[in-house]
């Protein structure tokens, strides 16, 4: 059997081992695009399989935190493209996490003041990182559906310039109640017509991304993040019947050759059993998938090394552990102490909490 350590082919992507660094907000972005400093992050981590770089918004209407950066514009690309080739000069392999916020958003991050866009013009508990610090979302309206098309040509336009930037290929963000999911769950999309109603009408939005995406830069540099039961800091119930939808959702990705699917298992940030729901069934959802299947949400070690080892997972992607340990590879190999994590300073700030976690040596 295959172990945690060993290398594995995904799609395009010929990864040096299985551990994965989750994608992970930070808000220490500058004027919407990488700095020095979050060179210096990545650099540090690049003994990761694969690293899925913190959400980028698509688009200036995706973003829903200060500090954030975007992946649609020239000035971004040439910014990102020196946090790639600095992981690959030390041997790593990166893709971006593409993100549209939707209604997790405030009018003070975008423009003109505008408001979040949804699926729905429900109102929602969420909270949000602003100058102010955590605040209320601003209301949202609902998406027309004759505005669908331009979000769907947003994620493709990312895409390319995710290319352009030099990422080894992309990750579609539908998972935590952001944009995608937003439209998905029954418990959030309460709209008629075409993207409303039946399970696949929901998932109609989420499907004509991974098209366009895949139609963009290849299936075999693309990646989708889920999370079927999160409801992500108490801000959103799950659907209905979880179970049915993300059954159809990778049934219907199965035929378009993605490099992985990547699934938040539970709550997102907390157990990866759900109490008080109904048993949902990973290894269904893997059963229709023939590509590398990753799993994420709270893996220790051992875990890992179980998951790998009995087939539950292709990978693993790690999250808090990777912010306070740059070399977690090592760590994870030699069974290693890990650094503590300093969680008050996870989002803004400077090098503190982010570049200065020590090494072993």
């Amino acid at each position: 059997m295959p172990t945690l350590f060993d290398p594995i082919k995904i799609g395009d992507l010929a990864l040096a081992n299985r551990i994965v660094m989750a994608p992970l907000t930070r808000n220490r972005a500058s004027g919407k695009k990488p700095g020095p400093l979050n060179v210096e992050y990545y650099r540090q981590r690049a003994t990761a399989g694969l690293i899925i770089t913190e959400a980028s918004q698509i688009s200036p209407m995706g973003q829903g935190y200060l500090d954030t950066p975007g992946i649609y514009n020239a000035e971004q690309i040439a910014a990102w493209r020196k946090v790639t080739d600095a992981v690959h000069v030390e041997g790593g392999r990166i893709v971006i996490q593409l993100w549209h916020v939707g209604r997790i958003s405030h009018t003070s991050l975008l423009p003109g003041g505008a408001a979040p866009v949804s699926s729905t013009a429900q109102p929602t508990k969420a909270v949000t990182f602003t100058r102010e610090g955590f605040v209320p979302v601003s209301p949202a309206r609902a998406l027309r559906d004759d505005e669908l098309p331009g979000i769907v040509a947003d994620y493709a336009h990312a895409a390319r310039c995710a290319m352009e930037a030099g990422f080894d290929g992309v990750e579609v963000h539908s998972a935590n109640t952001y944009l995608l999911e937003q439209f998905l769950r029954d418990s959030i999309n309460d709209r008629t017509g075409p993207y409303g109603g039946s399970i696949a009408n929901r998932a109609r939005l989420l499907l004509e991304v991974m098209q366009a995406v895949t139609k963009a830069i290849g299936a075999g540099r693309t990646g989708v993040r889920l999370s079927p039961l999160t409801s992500f800091r108490g801000s959103c119930a799950p659907d209905s019947n979880p179970q049915a939808l993300y059954d159809y959702v990778i049934e219907q990705l199965a035929p378009l050759g993605l490099a992985y699917v990547h699934v938040i298992e539970g709550e997102t940030g907390g157990s990866r059993v759900v109490e008080g729901k109904p048993p949902f069934d990973y290894k269904v959802l893997r059963a229709h998938f023939p590509g590398a299947w990753m799993a994420n949400n709270g893996y220790s070690r051992a875990d890992a090394l179980d998951a790998v080892a009995t087939g539950h997972a292709d990978l693993v992607a790690f999250g808090r552990s990777f912010i306070a340990n740059p070399d977690l590879v090592r760590r994870l190999r030699e069974d290693a102490p890990l650094n503590p994590l300093r969680a008050d300073l996870l989002y803004g700030g400077d090098a503190e909490g982010y570049t200065d976690y020590p090494a072993l040596d």
